[in-house]
């Protein structure tokens, strides 16, 4: 469970709000000792913080020396004091405020408050958001004005005591909806001993958990003591309410389920996906050179640039027909793409030639299914055969104006009913990627195991994975949480 802190200069600044056993004046803060093994600790610092090594300035210096996670940050009241900062700009800055003012009264310059992102200028709202989550700080004055174009001339930390009038109820709105838990609940509604952030988009139609297996993750957080809660995108800036988060939201690089991973690391949360298997899952050229070291077992790989000149005369006499070009950011079976000849691979080497600068080649290795096998921190803990779709040669087939994607049939077996081959290989996959969960893809036949992919965010859907453990599964993940939460 998360420890809140409020700190103002002095009480007093606190007396138009609603009382809270989470505030503290500066004072009391500075001589509190961190105790050694004190639950995770985030810091709303609310002392004026205008100046160098003001109250402010020291608030944020000392959370962050304690390991507490304080909001603005040393760096954000750094930044908010570099006047060159400006000089940059802020992308959409004018763009918003042109937007603001068409059709109204013509305006040189503009000055508002932002409370945690939010402001009271309608058609700003985006804006003030975009700031904030740029310069975290409570509350922050902004001043905009009109040269050649609309830029952002001034940003400045205010406190509560600088509010007044209609500006302390907005500030309180802000508050509460940014920190839900400063007004503490009941007496009576059963405590956790941890709270785990579970993001997900509604909207995802290949998601990598359906909405019946996100309930029996929530059921298992009960049974472990966790209360888990689902969030989408738009709680971005909540995430260091929590002690943990899991994606269960298809990741990507330039994505903001990344973003939401950086920033639940950097808060000191417990992630999984992490940003590091993130990355290294998403790309198949790193996943490709990693198993060539560690002598993973997969099919012929070559990568290739698809602007070189003689590409496909290499590819052919390396590989043969057909073959099977991936680029390597594709999930779900997007972006692969089997040639069975050269006119074929002239065209698809063509359509690849400005999606990335290497493109993977591997030879083509059909079977009737795809192992799956789910493996956290290095322990498999479910094996799945995933078939082919009929008449294709993928697990999915995806169709054209829209419409949901054909998968095959599936068989779900205990770990140990699944070769040791496969498994071993499925192990060693891994072992370089990270200790988190994962997925990985291998073929089987003709004597041979081929490692394919590895996932960072396997699907977990009731019916499927969890077949033959079915509640247990669920537990296990969750359990893995809390003891990652322990060893911190």
């Amino acid at each position: 469970m998360t420890q809140l802190i409020l700190v103002v200069d002095e009480l007093s600044a606190w007396e138009p709000y609603f009382p809270s056993e989470n505030l503290v004046d500066f004072e009391t803060y500075l001589k509190q000792a961190p105790a050694r093994n004190a639950p995770r600790t985030r810091v709303i610092n609310l002392c004026k913080a205008g100046k160098y090594l003001s109250n402010g300035y020291y608030c944020s210096l000392l959370a962050e020396a304690r390991g507490q996670h304080v909001i603005p940050s040393v760096s954000t009241l750094n930044n908010l004091r570099n006047k060159g900062l400006f000089a940059f700009g802020f992308d959409g800055v004018a763009e918003a405020l042109d937007q603001w003012v068409a059709g109204g009264e013509p305006v040189k310059q503009l000055k508002l408050k932002s409370y945690f992102g939010h402001c009271q200028v309608p058609g700003l709202a985006n804006l003030c958001r975009e700031l904030f989550e740029r310069l975290p700080c409570p509350i922050m004055e902004l001043s905009f004005k009109r040269r050649s174009r609309w830029e952002l001339t001034g940003l400045a930390t205010l406190a509560p005591r600088d509010l007044a009038g209609e500006e302390e109820d907005q500030f309180a709105d802000a508050l509460e909806a940014y920190s839900r838990i400063i007004w503490r609940k009941p007496k009576s509604v059963k405590r956790y001993r941890y709270d785990l952030a579970m993001l997900v988009n509604p909207e995802e139609t290949l998601p990598p958990s359906d909405p019946k297996a996100l309930k029996r993750f929530v059921k298992a957080g009960e049974r472990a003591g966790v209360n888990v809660e689902i969030i989408t995108r738009k709680d971005y800036q909540r995430l260091a309410e929590y002690d943990a988060l899991f994606i269960r939201e298809t990741t990507a690089i330039d994505h903001h389920t990344f973003r939401f991973a950086q920033k639940a690391e950097h808060e000191g949360l417990v992630v999984i996906d992490s940003p590091t298997s993130i990355l290294r899952c998403a790309n198949k050229i790193f996943l490709a050179e990693s198993f060539a070291k560690h002598g993973v077992p997969t099919p012929k790989t070559l990568m290739v640039n698809p602007k070189q000149k003689d590409a496909a005369e290499w590819l052919e006499r390396e590989l043969g027909y057909p073959l099977v070009l991936k680029i390597p950011d594709g999930a779900f079976s997007r972006g692969v793409y089997k040639v069975a000849d050269r006119a074929a691979l002239l065209e698809t080497l063509a359509k690849l030639r400005n999606a990335s600068a290497l493109v993977l080649a591997q030879e083509y290795f059909f079977t009737e299914f795809d192992w799956r096998i789910g493996v956290l921190n290095h322990q498999p803990i479910f094996a799945c055969k995933y078939f082919m779709v009929k008449g294709h040669w993928q697990i999915y087939r995806h169709n054209g104006g829209g419409q949901e994607a054909d998968s095959g049939g599936f068989v779900t077996l205990p770990t140990f009913e699944a070769p040791k081959a496969v498994i071993n290989a499925a192990l060693k996959a891994v072992k370089p990627i990270g200790d988190g969960l994962y997925g990985v893809d291998i073929k089987e036949g003709k004597g041979r195991v081929a490692v394919i992919e590895v996932n960072d965010n396997p699907n977990i859907d009731h019916g499927v994975e969890d077949l033959f453990l079915k509640d247990r599964l669920y537990d296990m993940v969750i359990e893995d949480f809390v003891r990652r939460l322990e060893a911190d």
